[in-house]
């Protein structure tokens, strides 16, 4: 299958997404999906590398609220990402998928450290390269990790894959049954509305980098794939006007 308007992809997924319907923690089910869905991107002849968050295991912005010192809160939540990362990284290859997890924090008996030229090479290579443990810092989300490292590795776009999300509302569809799906929207118009689609640091990021952002369900399945060559799904941000 010949691939569509972008050669290298960042897909971002949200721990949330590994949870499957329980909620937390990781759902194998789940997280087996999710993986043959990337192999068959990986079909389409494109590099792929992947952030993945922690929110099912770890929050560090919850953590902080209830009193704990916020940067080791943050901490946390990055190594609550590495073990999605491996959860993910062990799904890929049995499928028949090679990977590898790169880590900001540096932990070798589990994950190579991030080199931007290795990660690089990988994926020229024909492997998945997943992001783990943030960016090494605290402050900073998992949104951020994606817009940084796309922009490190000049990915042509980033794929927001969201968990009861089809794209960016003008309010939340959930409690406002006339809410508006965007089908496109400028960085400004999502740093000025907040929208939500990353955070602030993240936006920016892309916005600096012009990286556009697709914002699309994962809870359909082909829906990956469908992004992935630039088919018309969810909410594009950045993208040209067509």
């Amino acid at each position: 299958m010949a691939a569509g308007k972008y050669k290298r992809i960042v897909l971002k997924l949200s721990g949330e997404a590994l949870a499957g319907n329980q909620g937390y923690g990781i759902d194998p089910v789940v997280v087996d999906a999710i993986a043959r869905e990337i192999k068959e991107v990986k079909a389409s002849q494109l590099d792929v590398a992947v952030v993945v968050g922690g929110g099912n295991i770890w929050r560090g912005l919850a953590g902080s609220a209830k009193g704990m010192d916020r940067a080791t809160a943050d901490y946390m939540g990055m190594l609550a990402t590495v073990m999605n990362a491996l959860a993910l990284q062990d799904a890929l290859e049995h499928c028949g998928v090679d990977s590898r997890v790169q880590s900001a924090i540096n932990m070798q008996q589990v994950a190579e450290p991030y080199i931007r030229r290795r990660a690089i090479r990988h994926m020229e290579k024909g492997r998945v390269v997943i992001f783990a443990a943030g960016t090494g810092n605290p402050y900073f989300s998992t949104d951020t990790t994606a817009a940084l490292r796309a922009a490190e590795i000049e990915a042509d776009v980033i794929l927001m894959a969201k968990k009861n999300a089809d794209g960016v509302y003008d309010s939340d569809p959930r409690h406002n049954p006339n809410a508006k799906k965007f089908k496109e929207l400028e960085y400004i118009e999502v740093l000025q509305r907040g929208l939500g689609v990353m955070d602030s640091t993240a936006t920016s990021l892309c916005m600096d980098n012009k990286i556009p952002i697709v914002v699309f369900s994962i809870d359909k399945p082909g829906n990956i794939l469908t992004a992935a060559l630039g088919k018309d799904i969810g909410t594009i941000v950045g993208g040209e006007k067509k």
